[in-house]
């Protein structure tokens, strides 16, 4: 079922307007942006688009025949004066009806910046039957020159004075689905409460499982920000940029421009539409006109349009382009800079940790002194949570950058211990032993002791926490109860798996065995969660949780401070020389453990 079309109805627009509180405000103006992946999208096509506007804007560039070169048909700082009708129609032409003018502004200085060129107005909206219906309601705005009219049946009305631009006030939207998840305990209440609760539907997916046409609901746009574009170059007249084209307004008789009207939503953000429905009485309203330079304009569109891109690639979901518009609308500035060069910083660091781990586990050669059950269990883990984003119906970029990690995690599997196929039964089956290095000698019986324990604290976490999960949280399927209690026990004692590796190096009294360029690198963007921790709102227990790993750290550091390792020396697990990652074959020949400690 497609949305509804425009109803018919008069002029009015079936509603009224109360008595609106005027006030004059100069615009606000600000920026757009994003963190992560999608900066990157809108910083490649804001390049692009710079580039392809310096091509068509070069000032070296010289028209062929001057005369073919088409201008803006108005004055900088030329009075206008405009009017906002609202009508269900979608092409207007009811000038006098007064019922359908809810905003009327005189001498508007056009492309000036100040307070004089920015007006604003709040008032409401009472609805008609027809719009709580589905209906239709535009918004027609019409700027005239000072002492013309935007009419053209009246005798002062120019065709060259005067222009106009519709826009709708309503939205449709598919109804949001209910949430299909319920008590898997059976509490009647709770299912029939679950059933109700409505879920953001995103858009650009199909739900094929649903039956039956699909209900589209009206959503109100409580503000409405008017802009004239500044804009007055001089465009040759079949070359115009193809940017600029599909929003220029020609006068046919002239071939020249009018000013450009934009009706600007970038700040709107989706959560703020109001849903139309029979209950609702009245709708607020706020209006704004002002200048905008062409360039932030473009920029705008730009924006909006790599956000569209990453959603149709799968790398954005429905609403996380106004996350992102959020962060910049309720965050400080210069806390907000300083957020994206710490950003960056940790990327940089999360690639060389990355870098230096594959490299650790490529080269080494011995697994003493290891842990190669925290290895096991890092896979374990891992798998889980690409399980979980899958059940969720996760982007397919975050599922294949989890499904990169599983596969990485299980090639060091491969390195820390002997994986073989036993094909001895009908179904091959893989089976793993431990190395030589890992099992003969103390590093195993630590390793065996310390997960004993730390197992027991895991299961018995785990076990609490799925019981406080299947009983006051919903779930859709028993699955995904398993999935997310695992998911969360993952998230929240995760920091424990870390904990055999502290038992071995302090039996061992040694760290030589130890990858700390990783390490570093991991510490230093564990330094920079504590700050995203202080930046970002968040409830204060997950607050405090972010210092786990900072424990873990500094015992780490403590180790090293205490077990201090020589590099000019080979020590016992085949590490010497001035790079620690290079690897050398252990001497065959056995010694005293006091003597071969380099610490």
């Amino acid at each position: 079922m497609a949305p509804p079309t425009a109803t018919s109805g008069d002029g009015g627009g079936g509603g009224q307007v109360g008595q609106p509180r005027q006030r004059q405000q100069q615009q606000q103006e600000g920026g757009g942006g994003g963190f992560g992946s999608t900066i990157t999208g809108i910083v490649r096509i804001a390049i692009f688009w710079y580039f392809i506007s310096k091509f068509f804007f070069s000032p070296n560039k010289k028209p062929a025949d001057p005369s073919q070169l088409i201008s803006n048909l108005f004055q900088k700082a030329e009075p206008l004066d405009m009017w906002l009708y609202v009508s269900p129609q979608e092409k207007f032409n009811d000038f006098g009806n007064e019922a359908a003018l809810i905003w009327h502004e005189t001498n508007i200085p056009y492309a000036v910046w100040g307070k004089e060129s920015s007006r604003s107005l709040s008032t409401k909206y009472y609805p008609s039957e027809d719009l709580k219906n589905n209906g239709s309601l535009y918004a027609h705005v019409f700027f005239a020159k000072t002492g013309y009219s935007p009419d053209p049946t009246d005798p002062e009305y120019q065709p060259l004075s005067a222009f106009g631009k519709t826009h709708p006030i309503v939205v449709y939207s598919p109804k949001p689905k209910t949430d299909k998840r319920k008590s898997l305990l059976g509490n009647s209440k709770e299912s029939e409460e679950t059933e109700s609760v409505p879920l953001v539907e995103d858009e650009s997916k199909d739900d094929t499982k649903d039956d039956g046409p699909v209900e589209w609901i009206s959503y109100w746009k409580p503000n409405i920000t008017i802009n004239l574009v500044d804009d007055f170059s001089n465009y040759p007249h079949n070359a115009v940029p193809p940017t600029i084209a599909p929003y220029l307004n020609i006068e046919p008789t002239s071939g020249n421009y009018y000013p450009t009207i934009v009706f600007n939503e970038f700040w709107l953000l989706k959560d703020k539409y109001i849903a139309i429905n029979e209950s609702v009485t009245e709708l607020p309203l706020h209006l704004e006109v002002g200048p905008i330079g062409q360039t932030k304009w473009q920029l705008f569109l730009q924006i909006d349009q790599s956000f569209q891109v990453h959603r149709q690639y799968g790398s954005m979901v429905e609403g996380e382009g106004d996350e992102l518009k959020r962060v910049f609308l309720d965050g400080n500035p210069y806390l907000l800079v300083i957020t994206m060069c710490v950003s960056l910083l940790h990327s940089v660091f999360d690639f060389l940790a990355f870098k230096n781990d594959i490299q650790f586990w490529n080269k080494n050669k011995s697994m003493e002194g290891l842990s190669a059950k925290t290895v096991v269990v890092s896979f374990i883990s891992q798998l889980i949570v690409f399980l979980y984003l899958f059940d969720n119906d996760t982007s397919w970029m975050i599922l294949a950058s989890s499904g990169v990690g599983v596969c990485i995690e299980f090639w060091k599997i491969g390195k820390a211990m002997h994986i073989e196929v036993d094909r001895s039964g009908k179904i091959p089956m893989l089976r793993f032993r431990d190395r030589e290095s890992y099992a003969g000698n103390k590093t195993k019986e630590y390793d065996d002791i310390a997960m004993k324990y730390l197992t027991y604290v895991l299961f018995f976490l785990a076990i609490c926490f799925s019981i406080y999960s299947l009983k006051y949280e919903r779930h859709k399927s028993w699955y995904s109860w398993i999935l997310s209690s695992l998911t969360s026990c993952v998230y929240m004692f995760g920091f424990i798996l870390m904990c055999p590796q502290l038992f071995i190096n302090y039996k061992l009294q040694s760290v030589a065995h130890m990858p700390w360029r990783q390490m570093t690198y991991k510490f230093l963007n564990t330094i920079i969660d504590d700050l995203f921790a202080f930046v970002i709102k968040m409830p204060w227990l997950h607050r405090l949780s972010v210092f786990r790993d900072d424990v873990i750290f500094l015992i780490y550091l403590y180790q090293r401070w205490v077990y201090p390792v020589d590099k000019k020396r080979i020590n016992e697990f085949g590490f010497g020389g001035e790079d620690d990652q290079q690897v050398i074959q252990p001497a065959t020949e056995t010694t005293d453990t006091d003597d071969k400690k380099t610490n």
